[in-house]
């Protein structure tokens, strides 16, 4: 069954209606939304996180140095009989650089190549030097640490998709609370329909029990009965149709609907879905395409590696840590740049530096503690975490099973209580019905049909939510993506 409904505005005569359905409203939010815009923007930015994260484990090429490095002061000079003299100095100390970098993720350490030119200008005595480096290579090896690169490259890859995943997880939670608006627009229109047939109805009656009433065939008592449903009806409209104008507002700010300057904006005219289409849910399958594409659950894997990883940081820092740092190369020196590469000498270098804790009064022990404790508290809230995720599928699949149902339930109702109200109708219009009965099957029809429209909403609500619970779109059989 498919009905049009017309949110009423008090230029609506101006106005021509705009026909939307629930496809094009969730439509509309996920493509122009700012909700939408956000997420789009937060996807772009884990994007570009991952590609700094990766940049840091391809060869680096930096070119530093000092250009210039002019000093120009008094020193202090020891002289041979062990005074002090201050002496003035005018120079240029300048220095390039050039190295090619490459960290090793397998050890946490740095191996580099590097060309390096010096240049000292002594301007009191107008003599100037190079020193160089033709060519260098060397490494920088952490020794019995905690290698923190060893544990992005397991992790990192995890943030990634968890933040792929939760972007696609943002636009369905669009559709969410763009079909939540459109229902509450969609329950506003139907309430104003309702008091409008009902004023108009009232109307109506009442200007017949006024004639019945100069017959003898009503008491007073029921024309001011009716009289009263009039004025009711009245109020029930005007009320109607302030909530319209709202959830009409609401609902055209979510989506991103923005009008021209001066111009009147175009009233929301949204049709009752009427497809109600029959696909299978498997309980089994919901979960699995859960686990596979929900953001938590890619964070149940990388929440339980970060714990496993403070652990290690928590033993590597508790005892030796030490640092090999080692270079060979070729350096030289003469009055022209180019003496540097005349017949260069070796050029070595071998450091370790190491620091031994021997008295902390339990420190290292201390966070070792902490950090198993944490990763304990971690397994145990992952674990928590995995029941009450599988909890909220499999409610959400039974939920919905339900509500198909329920819609085709109330769809009956609402059919059966138009028809009762018809013929109370007319057997009111032959006098042989109460004012009493046509109130109450006049009620129970605006409740059928408010229960119909509610429960379509809670239906396509629960659609989409379960699309956002499991990342999968049951009706086409694939996953979703954006």
């Amino acid at each position: 069954m498919k009905q049009l409904l017309l949110v009423l505005f008090p230029f609506a005569a101006l106005a021509q209606p705009q026909l939307l359905t629930l496809e094009d409203v969730v439509a509309l939010a996920k493509s122009q939304s700012v909700a939408a815009r956000q997420a789009t923007t937060q996807k772009q930015t884990n994007y570009w996180q991952f590609r700094s994260f990766q940049a840091d484990f391809r060869p680096q090429l930096s070119l530093n140095g000092t250009l210039p490095g002019f000093t120009r002061s008094y020193v202090e000079a020891p002289q041979p009989d062990g005074t002090v003299n201050f002496v003035p100095i005018s120079n240029n100390n300048s220095l390039v650089n050039l190295a090619l970098s490459q960290s090793i993720w397998q050890t946490g350490g740095t191996i580099f190549v590097q060309k390096q030119l010096q240049r000292f200008d002594d301007f009191q005595r107008n003599n100037t030097l190079y020193n160089g480096i033709p060519f260098g290579v060397g490494i920088s090896q952490p020794l019995f640490r905690f290698n923190p690169m060893k544990w992005d490259r397991r992790i990192e890859p995890l943030k990634y998709s968890e933040g792929n995943q939760k972007a696609i997880e943002d636009l369905e939670r669009v559709g969410v609370s763009a079909t939540g608006l459109y229902f509450d627009l969609l329950v506003a229109q139907v309430n104003l329909q309702i008091a409008e047939k009902n004023r108009s109805n009232n109307d109506t009656l009442f200007k017949i029990a006024q004639k019945k009433l100069e017959l003898g065939k009503i008491s007073q008592n029921d024309l001011l009965q009716l009289q009263l449903g009039v004025l009711t009806a009245q109020k029930d409209l005007a009320q109607a149709r302030q909530m319209a104008e709202v959830a009409s507002l609401r609902l055209r700010t979510y989506i991103g609907m923005r009008d021209e300057a001066n111009a009147q904006p175009r009233s929301l005219e949204l049709a009752i879905p009427a497809r109600l289409d029959e696909f299978p849910v498997d309980m089994q399958q919901a979960l699995r395409e859960a686990f596979a594409n929900r953001a938590a659950a890619i964070g149940f894997q990388r929440r339980l590696l970060e714990a496993e990883r403070d652990v290690s940081r928590a033993r590597k820092d508790n005892g030796l840590n030490a640092t090999l740092a080692a270079a060979f190369g070729l350096s030289n020196r003469g009055q022209r740049p180019t003496d540097v590469y005349v017949r260069p000498q070796d050029r070595e270098f071998l450091e370790i530096q190491f620091t031994l804790p021997l008295v902390t009064y339990g420190r290292q022990q201390a966070r070792l503690e902490t950090a198993k404790a944490n990763q304990q508290l971690a397994k145990q809230s992952v674990e928590q975490d995995k029941l009450t995720f599988e909890q909220e599928v499999y409610t959400q699949v039974t939920l919905l099973d339900m509500l198909r149902k329920q819609v085709r339930l109330t769809a009956e109702a609402d059919q059966i209580a138009a028809t009762r109200y018809q013929i109370a109708q007319d057997r009111f219009l032959l006098s042989d019905l109460s004012v009493t009965d046509l109130g109450i099957a006049t009620q129970d029809k605006d409740r059928a049909r408010r229960d119909y429209i509610l429960a379509l909403r809670d239906y396509w609500q629960a659609f989409h939510s379960l699309r956002l619970l499991t990342l999968y779109d049951f009706e086409r059989n694939e996953k979703i993506r954006y």
